[in-house]
């Protein structure tokens, strides 16, 4: 068990991806702080982690913070340090959305995606990084999308938040490397959680018709495939054969997709106007 009695800390970790990480982590002997903003989820998932401990000296904390308030989630970081001791692993799987037209979406909503997407993943890793540093080794996993690897029609807001994560990861692994600091950032697909389903709901047709034909993961899938990327030190995990074949040619296929995308939407406005 790789993370027996190690401390893992994971952002958004009371729905989705994070939670199933977290149970992972959580059958692995690991102990775990989630921090999350619903006070309820998180002491939901606190019930469901406890239920699959493989030893009873296991601990499995909660926290409610907010990832983009910064004296926030840093306070909760740091009382997490103070109970469980520096965290071998950090995942920050806090997240939202709001796909829509550009015109249409209040600059309010790009200001909050980018906040908790981006600066909540910023103000974790600089709230853990001291501890980390003066206890190698340690990784930092940053869940970023495959929304992160190429701009999406409907997603003008939350596309850039996930483009920079990616820049965050790529400028850090280098540096943190000689620290004994290991980097990885993910990409997961459209994955079966409660985000996706509440975005389902507002996707301007054409994303929809985009997205239609896109391979949906379970977050359990998801897990299972950050942990084993984790494990074999990957910086980059794209879960799926689509990301990643996505993650490795995104470069070459870019033109042949934005080619592509623009045939849907044509379609799909030819198809409203009629």
């Amino acid at each position: 068990m790789k993370y027996l009695n190690q401390h893992a800390i994971i952002t958004g970790g009371s729905s989705g991806i994070g939670k199933a990480v977290a149970k992972l982590l959580t059958q692995q002997g690991a102990n775990i702080t989630l921090i999350a903003r619903d006070r309820h989820k998180l002491a939901q998932a606190q019930q469901e982690l406890q239920q699959v401990m493989v030893n009873q000296t296991q601990q499995i904390n909660i926290a409610q913070a907010d990832v983009a308030d910064r004296a926030s989630i840093t306070s909760a970081l740091e009382q997490a340090i103070a109970t469980l001791g520096s965290p071998k692993l950090l995942i920050t799987s806090a997240g939202i959305t709001h796909p829509g037209y550009f015109t249409e979406i209040p600059l309010e909503i790009f200001e909050q995606i980018m906040s908790v997407n981006y600066f909540g993943s910023l103000y974790s890793i600089k709230a853990v990084l001291p501890a980390m540093i003066e206890h190698p080794p340690g990784q930092i996993v940053l869940i970023s999308s495959g929304a992160g690897l190429i701009g999406i029609y409907g997603y003008s807001a939350y596309c850039p938040s996930k483009f920079a994560l990616r820049g965050l990861a790529e400028s850090l692994r280098g540096e943190l490397k000689p620290k004994g600091i290991k980097l990885t950032v993910v990409y997961p697909p459209d994955t079966d959680t409660p985000q996706l389903a509440a975005e389902n709901k507002i996707k301007p047709p054409e994303t929809k018709q985009i997205t239609a034909s896109a391979q949906v993961l379970t977050a359990e899938a998801v897990a299972q495939e950050i942990l084993q990327g984790v494990a074999k030190n990957k910086f980059a995990i794209a879960p799926g054969m689509e990301l990643m074949t996505l993650n490795r040619w995104h470069s070459l296929l870019s033109p042949l997709l934005n080619w592509y995308f623009d045939r849907i939407v044509d379609k799909t406005v030819d198809r409203t106007n009629q």
